[in-house]
């Protein structure tokens, strides 16, 4: 059987809007629906992925039977079991199923389901599921409408979304609430829902169709996760292949046709795949940069934007250990810029690899964040008078610019005054770091400070080492 949220839309619409289910799995099996439909998992045992949920022990399975069922959200990717885990849960626990969508229904049908589970728990005791699916699509104010029904215990609301709830859902609903993430099944549990499939008599039995373990693992893999899309790919395949007929890969990559990329270019996905890029970039993975790279075109993330956030990564992780970085991160946004996709991908896939490859440091970014600070907690330090201009008579008459040195013309191109508010002489914001460029920054700045005099040395102070 499989692990699947079986309702068109990821969600109870097609069973029609506000219907309801008792405390029982629905046994009947329509031979007209979609296989993914047919092979809906009636128990528990039947559900497939999910363990750090469903095991023994685990905290839905406690909950079902510590015998209280309490509200709770449900996050995870498509094809997860967010629907099949809600009502299954529901005929675990014998309560009313009511299904609800935010994306068709408003807080009139919400009131309306309120209502009918007021009565029925005062009538016969009997406890009311409100299955919410797609809550992410409801406002903050909309959201805040079920708080003082879940708190009464008038309803239990069991809510799925796709999008990260931390962002989507009211704190309020969050803290009545519990989140339970749910992770898209592996390609070896895809396979064993695929083959579940193939030999059940409300699956593909009756075709007769042997499917080659090539083809089953393709459609595995080609689902990313997603039960009801493997299992799709699966049908279609199987009609391509005829009664009694050989099911290879060629059949289930024509069933395939496209394989859309699991990306959201403004959820959860997106904000996960830059991460992994950045991080990859930083922790100097050419490799990995260059996959998350890909996973991002792949799945229609601007290039421009991926252009930007290199450029930001040129600044914030290299630095001045390679001032190249900067260069070729700002080329690569131009190339593309005159190029376009998909040649102009290759200069930002180039840069991707080049800031990969260089030396690491922050030295530059934490500097600029220490002066920032500086000068917003001593925005009076005044300018010393030999380094202010002095274009009128009565500004050198005051002292303005007396005593400036000319460093160019002085002995080796340095003189020995300083340029810092005399309340902040001798603070450091910026220590280079050992490698790449910064190490010659850093072997400048030492001899500046020694033929300036000065007894400390940038880059030697306590805490100064590279990690």
């Amino acid at each position: 059987m499989a692990d699947l949220d079986l309702f068109a839309g990821d969600g109870p619409s097609s069973s029609g809007a506000g219907s309801e289910t008792h405390g029982s799995a629905d046994m009947s099996i329509d031979r007209s629906a979609p296989l993914a439909a047919r092979m809906r998992p009636r128990t528990l045992d039947e559900f497939r992925g999910q363990d750090h949920l469903l095991g023994s022990g685990r905290a839905v399975r406690a909950m079902l039977a510590s015998g209280h069922v309490s509200s709770m959200i449900l996050w995870g990717p498509p094809g997860s079991g967010k629907t099949t885990l809600a009502r299954l849960v529901a005929a675990e626990s014998g309560v009313m199923f009511v299904p609800f969508s935010a994306v068709t229904e408003g807080v009139a049908r919400v009131r309306e389901i309120i209502g009918e589970a007021g009565q029925r728990l005062k009538a016969t005791g009997r406890r009311t599921i409100l299955f919410c699916d797609e809550i992410h699509r409801f406002n903050k104010a909309q959201q805040d409408a079920f708080l003082p029904h879940v708190e009464a215990g008038t309803i239990i609301l069991v809510g799925a979304t796709t999008e990260n709830p931390s962002f989507e859902i009211v704190r309020p609903l969050l803290s009545r609430a519990p989140v339970y993430l749910l992770e898209a099944l592996q390609p070896d549990e895809l396979e064993s829902i695929l083959r579940d499939a193939l030999s059940a008599e409300h699956g593909l039995a009756d075709l007769g169709v042997e499917a080659s373990d090539e083809a089953l693992r393709f459609i595995a893999e080609a689902a990313d996760g997603d039960a009801r899309r493997a299992l799709g790919v699966l049908e279609a395949a199987a009609q391509l292949a005829g009664a009694g007929g050989d099911l290879g890969v060629e059949a289930a990559r024509e069933a395939l046709q496209h394989r859309f990329a699991t990306y959201d270019k403004s959820g959860e996905e997106h904000y996960n795949l830059i991460s992994a890029l950045h991080k990859s970039i930083r922790g100097s993975d050419p490799d990995a940069a260059l996959y998350w790279l890909a996973r991002m075109i792949d799945g229609g993330e601007d290039p421009l934007y991926i252009a930007r956030r290199l450029v930001r990564m040129a600044v914030e992780d290299i630095g001045l250990a390679d001032p190249a970085a900067l260069t070729n991160a700002i080329v690569a946004r131009e190339a593309y810029q005159f190029l376009g996709s998909p040649e102009g991908e290759l200069a930002i896939a180039q840069a991707a690899l080049y800031l990969a490859t260089a030396p690491k440091s922050n030295r530059a970014y934490a500097a600029w964040k220490s002066a920032k600070r500086r000068a917003r907690e001593t925005p009076s330090a005044p300018v010393p008078f030999h380094i202010r201009n002095a274009p009128t008579g009565l500004m050198k008459d005051l002292g303005y610019g007396k005593g400036y040195q000319y460093d160019p013309e002085s002995e080796d191109g340095i003189s020995d005054q300083t340029y810092l508010p005399e309340t902040l002489s001798g603070e450091r914001y910026y220590e280079p770091g050992r490698f790449g460029f910064e190490k010659t920054i850093r072997e400048r700045l030492k001899w500046w400070g020694e033929r300036r005099g000065s007894l400390e040395i940038p880059g030697d102070q306590k805490g100064s080492e590279e990690a």
